[in-house]
């Protein structure tokens, strides 16, 4: 499959020269729900500001941080499981795991914890909650100890692994993110938006697809293949489907045909 190259995007491979950057781990989930005309999913659109991915629509996620290696209050499959399902090391899957969680918690204020491995926590609604995605945000607070003080354990059982792609070896900031799949919790609602975000809202995973396909909105390549992916599967198989993937690692190549620029997924046919 090609996909266009956006016009920023071809500036940024015309004017790259040098080495890779290494690409930083990274996670994301991609949040499902069921709706009246389909699945929907959470979308932030980050602001025109940022350095990566400015005005594009994305899932919940980011950048693997020291504090995402403590130890943690854990219920669902071990770090092993997961290292052997991402392809990692345990520490590196435990980390990754951890990252997911924090970061969709910072940027939509869906919490996939709870009291135990039979209960999400239904009370992110409150100031708290709040507060403790500011400390997030901000590096004050680690989730291991917002859980510990909380009396949460994080359920890694809500999650399923979905896919594994990298930045392309152009751009100027790069990230080896793992996508995550999770049903968004019943009874949890989605805070107020992030600093990174200017807009965000539940959209049918069909009409997202259709938005950026006729120019009405803009998402990276991993973000719009998810997208297409998760738009045909019923909510109550998603970690089902997810657990019959195969997850190999996604860079995507930069290729020009009749002097457009195209990205490439290499592992598929195009």
């Amino acid at each position: 499959m090609r996909i266009p190259v956006p016009p920023s995007l071809a500036e940024s491979a015309a004017a790259r020269s040098g080495s890779p950057v290494t690409p930083r781990d990274a996670a994301t989930i991609a949040l499902v729900r069921p709706g009246a005309a389909g699945p929907q999913t959470y979308l932030l659109r980050r602001q025109p500001r940022m350095a990566f991915a400015a005005g594009q629509y994305v899932f919940p996620g980011g950048a693997v941080q020291e504090s995402d290696a403590d130890e943690i209050g854990w219920v669902g499959p071990d770090a092993a499981t997961w290292a052997h399902r991402l392809g990692c090391t345990p520490e590196m899957a435990r980390a990754l795991v951890v990252a997911a969680v924090r970061e969709t918690f910072e940027e939509s204020g869906i919490l996939l914890a709870g009291p135990d491995a039979h209960a999400v926590a239904s009370d992110v609604s409150q100031p708290w909650a709040q507060d403790a995605r500011l400390a997030l945000e901000a590096g004050a607070l680690s989730l291991a100890d917002l859980l510990a003080e909380r009396g949460l354990v994080l359920r890694a059982d809500l999650l399923s692994a979905w896919a594994h792609w990298i930045t392309p070896a152009f751009e100027p900031k790069r990230y080896d993110t793992r996508f995550f799949v999770a049903v968004a919790p019943e009874g949890q609602r989605v805070g107020s938006l992030p600093g990174e975000a200017d807009r965000a809202h539940w959209v049918g995973l069909a009409d997202a697809v259709q938005a950026v396909e006729e120019g009405r909105a803009a998402m990276l390549p991993p973000t719009l293949v998810t997208c297409r992916e998760l738009a045909t599967v019923e909510v109550h198989r998603l970690h089902d489907v997810a657990a019959d993937r195969v997850i190999e690692p996604i860079e995507p190549r930069l290729v020009e045909v009749d002097g457009e620029l195209f990205l490439e997924n290499p592992i598929e046919e195009t």
